[in-house]
């Protein structure tokens, strides 16, 4: 390989690392552990399950903010964040409706 094509080649690889390396919006109302540690930055595993534990016992997270009550989340990671963090699409226990009671059969 001539030297001008190492250099391409060099350039393309360097261009592609970063995208490979950003990391990209999850929501965090959704994602499971796995999900969260691979796609927020200063997000391990233990962290990540700390997150679906916090969601599970107190519902969901109604801003990036909220965060910041999980233990070990500090504004750092929030920060580092916070472009990639999604926390639309999951209702509240409380806010999801019963089923309406049906009425019997044959009454009006």
């Amino acid at each position: 390989m001539n030297k001008g094509t190492r250099t391409l080649v060099q350039a393309l690889v360097a261009s592609i690392i970063p995208a490979v390396a950003w990391a990209g919006p999850v929501n965090v109302n959704t994602a499971d552990a796995s999900a969260l540690a691979k796609e927020l930055d200063g997000i391990g595993p233990a962290k990540a399950q700390a997150i679906v534990e916090y969601r599970q016992k107190n519902g969901p997270f109604r801003s990036p903010e909220d965060l910041l009550k999980v233990d070990g989340i500090g504004q750092r990671v929030l920060d580092m964040n916070r472009g990639n963090i999604q926390v639309g699409g999951a209702a509240p226990p409380a806010a999801k409706k019963a089923a309406a009671p049906q009425k019997p059969a044959g009454s009006r």
